[in-house]
């Protein structure tokens, strides 16, 4: 049984985690950085550890730190959250040969699915469909180019390690292929040390629909339903919903069903995610995610399971609890991210201390933050300030119970994108529910 656990992160994803091992029994030990020396994680956790400077390189990142102190404090298991290393193949499998559980899939399914190609492969084998584009990956842009022309512009050119948006170009025209290519590759080797790019057809009105699944050890994998994320800016979600307002039923049955199967033939367990583009009524598969997502408190709400318990159940070798006969999602939950930024200066990151802070509360409203009155947001990491969930039994009263809590909350002292996410909510658009992943870009900033 685990009885200690390392949480190898920050913020609000480090609180979340620390509330549900305390609720198990579970011992938890904070590491952090000089900058977050008076964070909410540490002052919640029952240890804690500095593990180095500001910067996430030298503190966040740091794998040999963040083992030293596990085994310090005698960690039986590290749960990384998301964003840092929980991705990182080689820290699961350091973790895996010293004997501490990691809270996530085994580093060869991290490995696999990591790489987009590698994850696209397996995922045609086993009968998920794909977006259009040629097999494996490309260093040469010539090469790149001629590929390209096959399947037909606009295509679109990804890093093939790695996300958030980094490395990824759009290109309509061949005479802006190579430039693009080699702008993309640059950034893609600066961010993830992985100069490789491929290749896929661009749909040019897509909806972001991805789907959440558990699985265990045992073969037991199950679909906890989808999510609707296509409320983005530069490729970064704002809005999330669950479940999506364009998909049938039938739809979410046939993909969950396939998805499951193939991830048990895959061998992967735990937590995660895998991402598709939808358009004119068909999915095409992007990739997945192996760690738990920022927006998995939607599937919660709708579900009524604590994913972050059910992880660490799963690596601690239990069987699931439940069969997929028995997941029955009820009403709708819709996720708001308010971060420190000013969107009048094209949401330029707003660091600093907060003065005063009240969240909104009532019926059907969830908080995830690690921030409080007189906590200082510093400028060496991710800018989000709080996680504003409403749930109620139809998407209708759902928004407007979101609207009404996103108006209750008062930030003082940082400059936040609460008025641009109110924007966003009470849009044509999105009351419709038939948006895309442009919307915000074209509609609501005007750069359509």
């Amino acid at each position: 049984m685990i009885q200690r656990i390392l949480i190898a992160n920050r913020g609000e994803i480090a609180v979340r985690i620390i509330r549900a091992c305390h609720e198990m029994g579970i011992e938890t030990i904070a590491v952090y950085s000089e900058a977050d020396k008076d964070s909410l994680h540490v002052k919640l956790a029952d240890h804690k550890v500095c593990i180095g400077p500001a910067p996430a390189t030298k503190s966040y990142l740091n794998m040999n730190q963040i083992i030293s102190a596990a085994l310090q404090k005698k960690a039986d298991a590290i749960h990384p959250g998301f964003g840092f290393l929980s991705e990182n193949a080689e820290f699961a499998r350091i973790c895996e040969e010293i004997g501490i559980k990691f809270i996530g899939p085994n580093s060869e399914a991290i490995r696999n699915l990591g790489h987009k190609s590698t994850a696209k492969l397996l995922m045609k084998k086993y009968g998920v469909p794909v977006i259009p584009g040629p097999e494996g990956t490309f260093n040469d842009p010539a090469k790149c180019l001629e590929a390209a022309r096959e399947i037909g512009f606009p295509v679109i050119v990804k890093a093939a390690s790695g996300g958030g948006g980094r490395g990824i170009r759009v290109i309509h025209r061949q005479e802006d292929f190579m430039a693009s290519f080699l702008e993309g590759s640059l950034e893609a080797k600066n961010a993830f040390g992985d100069p490789d790019m491929y290749l896929e057809k661009f749909f040019e009105n897509p909806k972001h629909i991805e789907f959440q699944i558990i699985a265990d050890e045992h073969g037991n994998c199950v679909s906890l339903g989808e999510r609707d994320c296509s409320s983005q800016r530069r490729k970064q979600k704002i809005v999330e919903e669950s479940p999506s307002p364009v998909i049938t039923a039938r739809q979410r049955q046939k993909v969950g069903d396939i998805l499951t199967k193939a991830l048990v033939k895959i061998g992967y367990w735990n937590a995660g995610t895998v991402e598709f583009l939808f358009e004119k009524d068909e999915f095409f598969f992007m990739e997945v995610n192996t760690r738990i997502q920022v927006e998995h408190p939607v599937t919660e709400m709708v579900t009524g399971l604590d994913l972050i318990q059910e992880q660490i159940r799963v690596a601690a070798g239990s069987k699931l609890g439940f069969t997929q006969d028995e997941v029955n999602p009820s009403g709708w939950a819709i996720e708001a991210r308010i971060n420190a930024e000013d969107p009048s200066k094209n949401f330029m990151p707003s660091a600093g201390k907060i003065e005063s802070l009240r969240f909104p509360g009532g019926n059907g409203i969830r908080v995830d933050s690690a921030m409080f009155s007189g906590a200082v947001i510093p400028p060496h990491y991710d800018s989000m300030i709080a996680k504003i969930i409403a749930w109620d039994h139809t998407r209708e009263k759902a928004i407007a119970r979101l609207l009404r809590a996103i108006h209750e909350l008062d930030i003082q002292g940082v400059k936040t994108n609460k008025d641009f996410v109110l924007k966003i909510l009470s849009s044509a658009e999105f009351l419709e529910g038939n948006y895309s992943i442009n919307f915000v870009e074209n509609r609501l900033l005007g750069k359509g």
